[in-house]
């Protein structure tokens, strides 16, 4: 392949910003709906892209998508240039005394129910007090929450796993109460509490978490039958019935009201998880910190108040 990449030009971000989003979503048609592109048109921009700069960036076809080792080098520069667009608009900003830019934040599921968890306070402070910024939510599990901080489709992700990558700057903001609970319809729903033995509980199925391993520090024997990545898969395979499995207290509360959860608090097989705001410490633009530090922030004054 002949080409240069000595000389940016406009056509040369608009293609990398294909690249970008191909890369985040993890190939061609994945990228479509946020392109607002056809599958063959982003492919006709990829090869513009790998006949500009010289290299061939990705496979594709029936393999699937896969970037090339040299792709994964052109990635890793295209995010560092990037960042540093997004930190010369910041700079910018901070000479106008403003905080501008886009922040992407990343969050698990059924976390609004935490009332210990302030994040919609801290979301409203961010807003009222960066105006001309914008954030846009995203829910996703705790491994897409990691990829895509690595990859740069995060600025910041809040999540329940930490990664040892040394890009990634984690923050402890809260622990979060996880109970062991049944549905309705399981044989243990009904039984008197002096009835349920731990050794009872650990000859039923549970429904696990594709991101943890079972928890080996309550005393059970934990048999995973099924595996999920989010609290509301989980809660759903609980109400089959057929499976017991763990769920944060908070977001439980509403459904033992309506009788269709019990607490198997009787076997004292809870356990807390550990929360962390993250971000990358190479592609984070002024938006992104402020952000991070109202959520840091709104953690510690409701510490500070319990």
């Amino acid at each position: 392949m002949a080409g240069s990449a000595q000389n940016i030009q406009d056509v040369d971000l608009r293609l990398l910003r294909v690249f970008q989003l191909v890369v985040r979503y993890g190939g061609f048609s994945a990228a479509q709906s946020e392109l607002g592109l056809t599958a063959s048109t982003i492919s006709n921009h990829m090869t513009a892209l790998e006949q500009r700069l010289g290299v061939k960036l990705c496979h594709r076809g029936r393999g699937g998508f896969r970037l090339t080792e040299q792709g994964k080098t052109v990635h890793a520069a295209m995010l560092d240039l990037f960042g540093s667009i997004e930190s010369f608009h910041s700079m910018v900003g901070a000479a106008k005394e403003t905080i501008t830019g886009v922040v992407e934040f990343g969050a698990v599921d059924a976390v609004h129910t935490n009332e210990q968890f302030p994040l919609a306070k801290a979301i409203g402070t961010f807003l009222r007090t960066a105006p001309t910024a914008r954030t846009n939510l995203h829910v996703a599990s705790p491994q897409e929450l990691l990829q895509g901080l690595l990859t740069g489709r995060f600025h910041v992700i809040l999540t329940p796993t930490i990664s040892t990558a040394k890009a990634i700057e984690a923050h402890l903001v809260f622990r979060e109460f996880q109970q062991l609970y049944c549905g309705q319809d399981h044989p243990l729903f009904h039984l008197d509490d002096r009835q349920i033995t731990r050794e009872m509980v650990s000859r039923y199925p549970f429904v696990g978490r594709s991101y943890e391993t079972p928890p080996n520090h309550i005393g059970l024997d934990v048999h995973w039958q099924s595996e999920v990545s989010y609290m509301e898969s989980t809660a759903l395979m609980i109400f089959s019935g057929e499976l017991l499995g763990y769920l944060p207290d908070h977001y439980a509360e509403s459904h033992i009201r309506e009788g269709k959860l019990r607490a198997l608090d009787c076997v004292k097989a809870g356990f807390h998880n550990d929360f962390y705001v993250c971000t990358h410490k190479a592609h984070q633009n002024r938006a992104a910190v402020h952000f991070k530090k109202q959520i840091v922030d709104s953690c510690a004054k409701m510490i500070g108040k319990a």
